[in-house]
């Protein structure tokens, strides 16, 4: 009988001692569950920040590239059959980039090359390159006659 006695004691000790442990198992549980939660919230919103800004840039390129091709087909010859071949590649690789797959493997590099082909483009067709009043000589660039405006000394950016 006092051994019956004493196992009920017994287990309210070890379920002190064994408090310790419990909580900690517990509290663990509880934290991996809330960060687990938290962590795809997170991720969520940061994939959506991203792939919007990815979409706005991939959509600026598209629009860059239609923009000049309709431009360009007003007035055909061969130096614009060139412009408009390279507009058609950078089209054709917007086209097929795989924009409902993010876990494409290659999307970085496809988004690198896109980026480096509207690069060739942009260069092409840059305006301020070939201008007349772009022109250079001994005292470096010097604007046309007819621009009376000197937009070097405009304060732009504050």
């Amino acid at each position: 009988m006092a051994a019956e006695a004493a196992l009920p004691s017994s287990d309210m000790f070890d379920e002190i001692v064994m408090a310790d442990e419990r909580f900690h198992g517990e509290g663990y549980e509880e934290g991996y569950a809330e960060g687990s939660h938290v962590g795809v919230v997170e991720g969520r919103r940061y994939g959506s920040l991203h792939g919007a800004k990815m979409g706005s840039e991939i959509g600026c390129y598209l629009g860059f590239a239609l923009t000049w091709q309709c431009l360009l087909q007003k007035c055909m010859d061969e130096k614009n059959s060139k412009k408009i071949r390279a507009l058609d590649s950078l089209i054709g690789m917007i086209q097929k980039f795989p924009y409902e797959d993010p876990t494409y493997d290659k999307l970085q590099e496809d988004l690198e090359k896109i980026r480096g082909k509207f690069k060739q483009n942009r260069n092409a067709f840059d305006p301020w390159q070939r201008a007349p009043w772009r022109k250079t000589g001994n005292k470096g660039t010097q604007r046309h006659p007819l621009v009376k405006m000197d937009f070097s000394k405009l304060n732009l950016i504050q």
